[in-house]
C-alpha cells in the first residue's frame, strides 16, 4: 500500500448536517404550544395523589449520601473528616462497620383527621364488638328466640286485653253508680240556687283504696298522668306571667272563668302505698284477665268475650268464660 493510500480522500467523505444550536421561530411557537396545552390539563385528584406518592417514594428510595446536594455540604463534609460514614452508627459488627440504618425511616401518610392513637382504638372497638357479635351468635338458638318472641307477643296482646277489661269494669260501675244517684238523688237543701243545679259539678275526689283492685292501677295511673299535667301546665304558667291573686271566695265559675280546671279532683291518698294493688299486679296477666272476666259477669252479667250485657244471670247464649269458647 502506497502511502498515498493512506492519505484520507476528502473529496469522498461525505458530511451529516449538524443540529442547529438555537431553535428557529417556528421550532420555539411549537414548544410554547405544547406547553400551553400541557399547563391547561386539569388534573383529576386520583392523577395527583398518585403522582404525589410517586415522588414520595422516590424521595425516600435515594439516598441523602448519595444526593448531589450531599456532595457540596459542609455539614457532611465535616463529618465525613471526623469519620462519619453512611450506616456507621449503632452497634458494631464483626467487620467493624455499624448495623445503623442507611435509609430514612418510612413514613405512613394519614388520611383522615383523627387524634394519635384513634386508629388502634376503632380497630379495638370493632375487635371487641365482632367478639361480642360471635358469642351472642352462639349462645342464641333459634328455637328459643322464637319462643321467646312469642312469648312477648302474648304479653302485650293480654296487657292490651286487661287495659280494656279494666276500663269496661270501670265504666259499667259508674253507670251503675249514677243510675242509683237518679233514682235516689241525695237531699237538697231548700237555699240552694235553682242555677246551681244545672250546673256541672267537679267530680268528688274519692281515696284511691275504695276502688276495686281489679281496675285500681288504671285509676291510679290516670289520677298520676293528670297530676303530672298539672305541675307541668302550672310551671308554664309561672315562667309566662306574674303569680295571679288567690281570692278564697272564689266558687266554681270564677275558677273556670280564670281557666283553672275544676272538672277532676286528685285523690288524697295518691303518694300512699297501696299492698293489695301491688299484690294483685304481682299476678301473671291470665290470672287479672280472668279475675276481671268473672267480675264483669257476676256484677254487671257482661261477657267480655261476646261484648254484650245479658239480661238474666244464666246469661243464656254466652259459650263460655274463656276466650277459647269463643273462637
Amino acid at each position: 500500500m502506497s502511502a498515498d493510500d493512506d492519505e484520507d480522500d476528502y473529496m469522498s467523505m461525505t458530511f451529516q448536517d449538524t443540529p442547529p444550536t438555537t431553535e428557529t421561530s417556528v421550532q420555539r411557537a411549537e414548544r410554547l404550544k405544547r406547553e400551553s396545552r400541557a399547563r391547561g390539563i386539569i388534573k383529576s385528584k386520583a392523577q395527583l395523589a398518585q403522582e404525589e406518592a410517586a415522588a414520595r417514594e422516590k424521595a425516600l428510595a435515594t439516598s441523602l449520601l448519595e444526593d448531589a446536594r450531599a456532595k457540596k455540604s459542609k455539614g457532611l463534609a465535616m463529618m465525613a473528616k471526623m469519620g462519619f460514614k453512611g450506616g456507621g452508627l449503632g452497634k458494631k459488627t464483626g467487620d467493624g462497620q455499624g448495623s445503623g440504618k442507611t435509609e430514612p425511616i418510612r413514613i405512613s401518610m394519614k388520611e383522615d383527621r383523627g387524634g394519635i392513637g384513634m386508629e388502634s382504638e376503632k380497630k379495638r372497638k370493632l375487635r371487641e364488638a365482632a367478639d361480642e357479635r360471635d358469642v351472642k351468635s352462639v349462645k342464641i338458638d333459634p328455637l328459643e328466640y322464637r319462643e321467646r318472641m312469642r312469648a312477648e307477643r302474648e304479653d302485650a296482646r293480654l296487657e292490651a286485653q286487661l287495659r280494656a277489661a279494666q276500663r269496661t269494669a270501670e265504666r259499667l260501675d259508674e253507670e251503675e253508680t249514677s243510675t242509683e244517684l237518679s233514682e235516689n238523688p241525695p237531699p237538697c237543701s231548700p237555699s240552694e240556687d235553682k242555677d246551681s243545679k244545672s250546673r256541672p259539678k267537679p267530680a268528688p275526689s274519692r281515696p284511691l283504696k275504695s276502688v276495686p283492685v281489679l281496675y285500681r292501677g288504671l285509676v291510679r295511673h290516670r289520677e298520676e298522668k293528670e297530676r303530672e299535667r298539672r305541675m307541668r301546665h302550672e310551671l308554664e304558667q309561672s315562667l309566662s306571667r306574674l303569680p295571679t291573686y288567690e281570692n278564697s271566695d272564689e266558687d266554681d265559675d270564677d275558677k273556670m272563668a280564670m281557666g283553672k280546671d275544676v272538672s277532676f279532683s286528685l285523690a288524697d291518698d295518691l303518694d300512699e302505698e297501696d299492698e293489695e294493688l301491688q299484690e294483685f299486679e304481682a299476678l301473671d296477666l291470665g290470672t287479672r284477665l280472668a279475675r276481671l272476666v268473672m267480675y264483669l259477669r257476676e256484677r254487671h252479667r257482661y261477657c267480655f268475650w261476646c261484648k254484650m250485657a245479658y239480661p238474666d244471670d244464666e246469661m243464656e247464649g254466652c259459650p263460655g268464660t274463656t276466650e277459647e269458647d269463643h273462637d
